[in-house]
């Protein structure tokens, strides 16, 4: 089974973003803050991680997060999908630089999303 961690500081984002991938065989864990991620994702080595830019109330930020998973050697091969509002060129281009495979703008197609995830995961 695949697994999959969300992650956002919104309860409502993460709860329609697991009710959409429900729909496919997935082990799904969820998180609210960039250290919470680097924890779960570091434990659980999730195969995909959908990531927030903006978490206010975290240490770090899903560029950053993004940034310190795609540099690990444990964590580099783990899929990252940005999801987030920020959707200017220059948040696009910070996306790639800092290792994201993919970037999704909120809001989002429930379809579209389900579709990459099936497209990464195989």
């Amino acid at each position: 089974m695949k697994k999959i961690l969300i992650v956002d500081d919104q309860q409502e984002v993460r709860e329609l973003v697991d009710v959409t991938l429900r729909i496919g065989d997935y082990v799904i864990w969820q998180a609210e803050s960039g250290d919470q991620a680097l924890a779960t994702a570091r434990s659980e080595h999730p195969d995909l991680i959908l990531l927030d830019v903006m978490m206010p109330k975290s240490t770090f930020d899903g560029f950053e997060v993004c940034q310190q998973l795609k540099s690990d050697p444990t964590t580099k091969d783990i899929y990252i999908v940005m999801l987030t509002a920020r959707g200017q060129e220059a948040d696009v281009e910070m996306g790639k630089k800092v290792g994201a495979d993919d970037y999704f703008t909120k809001p989002f197609s429930p379809l579209e999303l389900m579709t990459k995830v099936e497209e990464l995961l195989g």
